[in-house]
């Protein structure tokens, strides 16, 4: 009897253990929030964040950021919140700290975000960089369209389970650049591992939503947000025909090397993001995918 009183009472530690653990909070390294941003940068940075496609219902006719169409997962359906400046319907009453919070260590003020939000890429971003994107985000017409509340079944709609999931697949830090690579490879991967989040859709997940390590741009067969992702590896592309220059091209046009259109999802990635981006971020990001300094 005392052997399985024992064996009880570790059992029981060893669970507050394991729970204590996972209900630890996940943050990254602090920010400084003293710096002022300028809008007309966060502005650039939000089209290269694909803000606009997530956040946008383009076929309901909504205003621009004022809260995205349904994106179906395998764990329910999410909507995009608003995000104009709107204090009520939108983020117009957060603080720069709240929503450093959100983009940094995906907790926002009403709890755990979902990681349908790439926060695991926006972490990356700098603290100015950070500072940019929320006066742009404030500089916005406000809209006061409110967004439609998430479509998640059980346990997946128990924000504090989110907790767990950080502690397992979680760890916000900041982008640091690999001085072996040129810098204009270091940007690409910093554009599609950080703000670009190329490598959150173009990635397989795990049964619980998590990239699979090691297979980063190999493509979601699954489905994720958006739909099916194709690989994106240096290997498959130049299968598929692409180099530096038609890769740069597609970001733009997006027109694939046997003359095909993208369309669907990845069309409005490139309508409303990197159809907008500098001529030497698309060359950076198609450098990177190339594997070409």
């Amino acid at each position: 009897m005392r052997v399985w009183l024992w064996l009880l009472g570790l059992v029981v530690v060893g669970g507050i253990g394991v729970g204590v653990y996972m209900l630890k909070p996940v943050t990254g390294p602090a920010r400084d929030l003293t710096l002022v941003g300028d809008a007309t940068r966060g502005a650039y940075l939000i089209r290269l964040g694909d803000c606009v496609s997530c956040h946008t219902d383009g076929r309901g006719g909504g205003a621009e950021l004022a809260g995205g169409e349904a994106l179906k997962t395998l764990f329910g359906t999410f909507y995009a919140p608003n995000i104009t400046s709107d204090k009520t319907a939108g983020i117009g009453s957060w603080t720069l700290a709240q929503f450093s919070n959100a983009i940094s260590n995906g907790e926002g003020p009403q709890g755990h975000l979902y990681p349908v939000f790439p926060y695991e890429n926006y972490t990356l971003m700098s603290d100015q960089e950070v500072a940019d994107i929320y006066a742009a985000l404030m500089a916005t017409t406000p809209d006061s369209k409110l967004s439609k509340a998430h479509d998640v079944g059980f346990p997946f709609n128990v924000r504090l389970a989110l907790a767990g999931w950080k502690n397992l697949f979680f760890a916000p830090k900041r982008f640091a650049a690999d001085a072996s690579h040129s810098e204009q490879w270091n940007r690409g991967r910093y554009i599609v591992e950080g703000p670009g989040h190329c490598v959150a859709c173009h990635s397989p997940r795990n049964m619980l939503g998590a990239i699979e390590g090691g297979k980063e741009l190999t493509g979601n067969p699954a489905g994720g947000v958006g739909g099916k992702a194709p690989p994106i590896t240096t290997e498959a592309l130049t299968k598929g025909g692409y180099a530096v220059e038609s890769v740069a091209s597609v970001l733009s046009d997006g027109f694939t090397p046997d003359s095909d259109v993208l369309g669907g999802a990845m069309g409005e990635v490139i309508a409303d993001g990197s159809s907008q981006w500098t001529d030497a971020d698309r060359v950076a990001v198609a450098s990177y995918l190339m594997g070409v300094e």
